[in-house]
């Protein structure tokens, strides 16, 4: 009995121990009973007076912390981490070892931390440290998706290599995979993960994601009831992103949208319909009730919509209140809304504030756009009678405000001065909101910025001072381009490379420390470019400073280039190159932004001098195959652009350009009578010389020709010459004028999808009729538009569906030469996919038509070649753009009379 006594004491002691305990450590309670037990079981085997000074703590020098368990660092950089040093003094239980767990457990590399005692040494205490590492990801599996899913998901969840594997990581993952399905209409989505030990690596798991997305719950109907103003079908249409299965709905087609049942949008659509209501005056309109009955079955939901529309209502008498700044006349004016019009909220608060148009023609963006930053406009119904509602519009003006302190931020490379001189909101302007999305524009448009990132904080907004401060923050991208560039064109493949600096810096161009890797920042732009193929190659140089003399936004541009092109055979592919063209080009411009219409507008103007040299080069218009041609030309044009915000991917904005190319009229001062020029001094040509070849290439027949005594002539070999020496007479130098119309607008159709129309014409004409067109400079239509494989200046012009420049005319013997007018016109429907700084892409349908003549008299612009088809564009800050397009052509090629049908066409370095 006395021995059991003593057993109860001790237990009791031993109670007291826990409770003590307990009180003096902060930490996690498996933590507390693992100390609480160690320590015990070296108190148990002490006397009684050791077991009371452990009771209140006791002081020890740290001899040593060994670290054992499931650990990769090595065990110097775990004890530096958990804060304890050798020699360090520590109360044992006590804050230190307290403080040792709760560092470790924060760093969340481990699920399990224990201390141990392993010696007591007098005043010194050795400790063991015991930990289990989580475990690292070593690969991970995911099955049940796509192929192109499996990126996006490993990286949206962050599943790289080393990553610590926890329950918070499985869960989240698992969660997001659910979430994410569920709203593309994948109702029943299950995700189920395990992680495998990878037996080759020590403390590395494999994880293995399996997803069963089921099928999707589509819409089987949408039942309405309650509804007679507007129809089953109208309210149908006003749910965007609700649409119940069927390709037909009550004879309405709509392919764009789909089925399926997410019903964080079927939400936002209930909203949907009231606004379609509000818009036909129906302001006391709801959805009463609405019930989603989901069929396991056959996984889908019908559902049903009660509607209580009330009556319809119209604008009554419309007052304006506070305001003296503007008249009411002008203010109703800008509203647009009458008294007897049809109530219609959702365009009422368009007129006072659209929100979808930071630019929008409002009143809020009327009173802000000079200078009323803090005006507070609000329209409050006053009365209501009958089905009348007057309407009072209560605006607070407050202060003129000012542009105060104006900064940018994120340029690293950039120097300021180039942001700073593109800033329309100077310090000490009067505020404007339409200046300030005009800078965010031009920021955009510069290409140094990522356009979808550009965001001007409001700082220190002062009412009472009426100032506020607009920081830039701005996110740079890869200014400078590698241009690859590829295509098939006259029967060869055309290669190219080019080096594009968007942002180079001339003025630092003999500082050793500016190379990183050429000297950048001052917003010039330089390219060196080598485009080649088995039949021809050419080089090219240039520059430009957009703000030539550094105080006003003129563009100076320079650039010269050299090119040869060798005969050859389209037939057989072979090339002659004792049979040689040779172009040098040589040109300089200025381009000023104009202030009158509008500074949208843009006059510049380029001289440029071309020399031709043809060598044994006899083939399509070139009928002197020796010989040369200068080309002096000035060219004039005239542009307005203001697309925007995304240089890019604009969404809004239009682009109109006209230009004329001219040369000198020497016809009207040389004294030639090109009327003539077949009276020369050796032969005198009776008629045009016609030469007929023999399989073998030799002349076998060719036109009367006399001599200048009278005599005739059968010499094929002095005839040629004759016609030669008038075709160099006549092209010695050229002579011509073009003129060129372009117009381009963007308009948003819905959220991004935007709509882009496009005209174009050109014409070439002659000042003399005697000496006719030159064969140089003519337009060349069809295919990818880039097909500038022949150097003799002329133009390429894109139209999709056919290959590359078919749509030209052609002679009696089969050969291009050119057009003299064309006219194209475009229909493209382009949504983005994503517009991040890595990558820009975007999706795109198309209709072309166009047509091209070799001279206006037969020019008709309504007889047209057709196309449509589809198409991807891909932009990467590094290599510029790159695109596919598949087109279908409904028309015959010239020569031809079966309609061409589809092709596939590569864009590689082109121009938005």
């Amino acid at each position: 009995m006395k021995q059991l006594l003593a057993i109860k004491k001790e237990n009791a002691d031993l109670e007291k121990q826990v409770n003590k305990l307990n009180n003096l450590l902060s930490i996690k309670n498996s933590v507390k009973l693992m100390l609480l037990f160690i320590f015990l079981g070296h108190s148990i085997n002490t006397n009684a007076q050791d077991r009371l000074s452990f009771e209140d703590g006791k002081s020890y020098i740290l001899k040593k912390v060994s670290v054992t368990g499931k650990v990769t660092y090595n065990e110097q950089t775990i004890v530096t981490f958990a804060g304890l040093e050798k020699g360090q003094r520590i109360t044992v239980p006590g804050e230190e070892i307290s403080n040792s767990i709760k560092k470790l457990w924060r760093l969340g590399l481990y699920n399990d931390v224990n201390f141990f005692v392993d010696k007591i040494e007098g005043d010194s205490i050795s400790l063991n440290l015991h930990l289990t590492e989580l475990p690292k990801l070593k690969e991970v599996k995911i099955v049940g998706v796509k192929k192109g899913a499996v990126e996006k998901l490993i990286k949206d969840n962050s599943l790289t290599p080393e990553k610590i594997v926890n329950e918070n990581l499985i869960t989240t993952t698992k969660y997001y995979i659910e979430n994410k399905y569920k709203k593309e209409g994948y109702f029943n989505t299950k995700v189920h993960i395990t992680t495998i030990e990878d037996t080759a690596t020590i403390n590395h798991v494999n994880m293995l994601v399996n997803v069963d997305k089921g099928r999707k719950v589509r819409i089987k109907k949408i039942i309405v009831e309650g509804n007679s103003q507007l129809t089953d079908a109208k309210i149908r249409n006003a749910m965007k992103n609700t649409k119940q299965k069927g390709f037909f709905r009550k004879g309405l087609l709509n392919v764009f949208k789909s089925s399926k049942y997410i019903k964080e949008k079927y939400k936002e659509d209930l909203g949907t319909i009231v606004d379609k209501y509000k818009e036909n005056g129906f302001r006391d309109a709801r959805v009463k009730y609405d019930t989603v009955n989901y069929n396991k079955e056959k996984n889908n939901v019908t559902i049903k919509l009660n509607i209580e529309e009330g009556k319809k209502y119209y604008f009554g008498k419309i007052d304006f209140l506070g305001n003296t700044v503007y008249s009411d006349t002008y203010l109703n004016r800008q509203l647009g809304i009458n008294k007897g019009d049809v109530y219609n909220g959702i365009l009422l608060q368009k007129r006072i504030s659209d929100q979808s148009k930071p630019d929008g023609d409002d009143l809020t963006n009327l009173y802000q756009n000079n200078g009323y930053l803090f005006s507070n406009i609000n329209p409050v119904e006053v009365s209501t009678a009958n089905d009348t509602i007057d309407m009072e519009i209560r605006i607070v003006e407050g202060p003129l405000a000012y542009f105060n302190k104006i900064s940018v931020v994120g340029n690293d490379k950039t120097n300021d001065k180039v942001i700073y001189r593109e800033l329309r909101t100077k310090p000490g302007d009067v505020y404007s909101k339409e200046t300030l999305v005009r800078t965010i524009r031009e920021l955009g448009q510069l290409g140094f910025f990522d356009p979808e990132a550009i965001k001007p904080d409001f700082e220190n907004v002062d009412p009472a001072a009426g100032t506020v401060d607009i920081k830039y923050n701005l996110v740079e991208k890869g200014a400078s381009q590698i241009e690859l560039q590829g295509g098939y064109g006259g029967g060869g493949f055309i290669g190219t490379l080019g080096l594009s600096f968007n942002n180079f810096a001339m003025s630092n161009i003999f500082k050793k420390d500016a190379y990183k890797p050429l000297p950048m920042g001052d917003g010039q732009k330089l390219s060196l470019r080598l485009q080649a193929s088995t039949y021809f190659r050419t080089y090219s140089f240039s520059f430009s400073e957009p703000w030539f003399g550094g105080k006003k936004p003129i563009q100076f541009s320079g650039s010269i280039s050299y090119s040869t092109q060798y005969s050859n055979n389209f037939a057989t592919g072979r090339v002659d190159k004792t049979k040689s063209f040779n172009i040098f080009t040589t040109s300089i411009g200025l381009a000023k932004r104009l202030k009158v219409p509008d500074d949208f507008f843009v006059l510049s103007q380029a001289i440029a001098y071309q020399h031709y040299d043809l060598k044994n080069y006899n083939i399509g218009l070139f009928t002197f195959g020796n010989g040369s041609s200068r080309n002096l030309s000035y060219t004039i044009g005239l542009s307005r652009n203001n697309k925007g915000l995304n240089p890019i991917f604009p969404t809004y904005g239009s682009e109109f350009s006209l230009s004329g190319k001219f040369t000198l009229p020497y016809s009207l001062f040389n004294g030639v009578d090109y009327g003539n020029l077949k009276n020369l001094p050796d032969y005198k040509l009776k008629s045009l010389y016609y030469i007929e070849e023999d399989a073998n290439g030799n002349i076998v027949n060719i036109g009367d020709y006399i001599d200048a005594n009278g005599n005739k002539v059968n010499d094929p070999a002095n005839a040629a010459v004759d016609q030669a020496k008038v075709d160099q007479k006549k092209f010695n130098w050229l002579e011509y004028y073009k003129i060129k119309f372009k117009a381009e607008w963007f308009t948003p159709i819905y959220e991004k999808l935007t709509l882009r129309t496009l005209g174009e014409f050109g014409f070439m004409g002659a000042y003399d009729k005697n000496r006719g067109l030159v064969p140089f400079e003519r337009f060349y239509l069809g295919g990818d538009g880039m097909a500038n494989y022949s150097m003799d200046g002329r133009e390429t012009i894109q139209l999709r569906g056919y290959p590359n420049n078919s749509l030209t005319p052609i002679n009696s013997n089969g050969e291009q030469i050119g057009a003299t007018v064309y006219n194209k016109f475009t229909l493209e429907l382009r949504y983005p996919i994503t517009l991040k700084q890595a990558a820009s892409i975007y999706a795109l349908t198309f209709l072309e038509a166009g047509t091209a003549y070799p001279d206006f008299k037969k020019y008709n612009p309504f007889n047209l070649q057709r196309s449509a088809g589809v198409g991807l564009r891909v932009f990467m800050p590094a290599f510029g753009l790159l695109g596919i397009d598949f087109g279908h052509g409904f028309d015959a090629v010239p020569g031809t009379t079966v309609k061409n049908g589809w092709e596939t066409h590569f864009i590689i370095g082109q121009q938005f």
